[in-house]
């Protein structure tokens, strides 16, 4: 009689105890019915892998364009290392810091006096940095103020510094994402500086330096998106010029779920749209979906000049009416446009962020400077924000 080994149980998919031990079962002559007296598996026939078969995949080879353009963005990088943030400032400029103690309402009027949109904040007790006051502020509190209309006279007697006390609480009542306030200091690279922005989604970022020996602050001077990518477009041409993708082949700037408004819209709506949403600007367009001009959040400053909350009932295209006569215009740019074109752009000019339409200036999309920033760093690394 032939024995029958475990390894038949298991092809008949039978369940095992793996505290049973194997054993050999001996088939019954012809005539009589043949029981398993318990089940039985071999250890090896569940331990052992099932061999697989491994599919080795060959790399695709780079296109020309693509390791162009990976060797653009690496030479950008490289510089972005070496830089400090203290090499972006011009040679002359003004800063103008405000104390914490300020009424918010004079601070207001501080900034359109000198025709600024933020300001370093600064502890006068404690003798060093608060923070920055941005446009962001103000468009807070009037959204807390339109929610809140009760407590407009509270608002009234806000000074800077219980603003950013109180700043948790009216974002959360408003139902806000919470911008971290961050700084730099001058000597540190400037791919530092740039990676805090963006993983803190500030537009701008305060340079502040420490005293050695008395450990005091002082704020050297406030960098843009804006002044960053301008000291790449004009420092490392040899580099931005080999990328040479297309906008979007890159996959760069926003085409879904876009923000838009009417000339007809109030300026309470499209505040209330910016909050919601966390963004700086939102395109002005026409029933046709032309693009006419874009509301940004500094447009909101000269609406609540002297605290005149009022005027935000005004529609788009009033508020729009009251911006300077030096007011350069939006810019522009189409998915086909190459990025190396739009560094040229941010060279020549003072670029905050580009609209993008087609040939009928019919609106497709949205390219911001973060976008740009935000590519030019972390494209092709390994963590959307490595380390620095």
């Amino acid at each position: 009689m032939d024995e029958v080994t475990a390894t038949k149980a298991a092809a008949e998919g039978q369940e095992h105890d793996p505290a049973m031990p194997s054993q050999s079962l001996r088939r019954p002559s012809a005539g009589h019915e043949f029981q398993l007296p318990f089940r039985v598996v071999q250890p090896s026939s569940y331990l052992r892998p099932k061999s697989q078969k491994t599919v080795s995949f060959e790399p695709t080879p780079m296109s020309p364009i693509d390791e162009e353009q990976l060797q653009g963005l690496q030479g950008v990088r490289d510089f972005l290392r070496i830089r400090t943030s203290y090499d972006v400032l011009p040679l002359s400029f003004r800063l103008i810091v405000l104390d914490n103690d300020l009424l918010i309402r004079k601070s207001l009027n501080i900034l359109i006096q000198n025709n600024i949109v933020s300001a370093p904040l600064w502890d006068s007790h404690n003798g060093r940095f608060a923070g920055l006051l941005t446009s962001t502020d103000f468009i807070n509190v009037i959204q807390y103020y339109n929610q809140f209309p009760e407590q407009i006279d509270s608002v009234e007697k806000f000074r800077l510094s219980s603003l950013r006390a109180i700043r948790l609480d009216i974002e959360k009542a408003i139902n806000v994402q919470t911008l971290e306030t961050v700084s730099v200091h001058p000597g540190r690279p400037l791919y530092e500086a740039c990676s805090r922005m963006l993983r803190s989604r500030a537009r701008r970022i305060p340079l502040v330096d420490v005293d050695d020996e008395t450990g005091r602050e002082t704020v050297v001077s406030v960098i843009t998106q804006y002044r960053i990518l301008k000291f790449i477009a004009v420092n490392t041409e040899q580099h931005t010029s080999l990328m040479k993708k297309t906008i979007r082949e890159s996959n760069l700037g926003t085409y879904t779920n876009l923000a838009t408004c009417s000339m007809t819209d109030s300026v309470l709506d499209v505040i209330n749209s910016m909050v919601v949403r966390n963004i700086s600007a939102v395109p002005v367009i026409d029933k046709n979906n032309v693009v006419l001009n874009v509301f940004e959040a500094v447009d909101v400053i000269p609406c609540i000049k002297g605290g005149a909350y009022d005027e935000l009932k005004s529609t788009v295209g009033e508020a729009l009416a009251q911006r300077p006569e030096d007011f350069p215009g939006i810019y522009t740019c189409q998915e086909e446009d190459r990025l190396d074109s739009i560094f040229q752009t941010v060279r020549q000019s003072r670029v905050h962020r580009l609209v993008v339409i087609d040939d009928d200036w019919h609106l497709k999309g949205i390219l911001s400077l973060s976008d740009i920033l935000k590519y030019v760093l972390f494209h092709g690394e390994d963590g959307y924000f490595p380390e620095t």
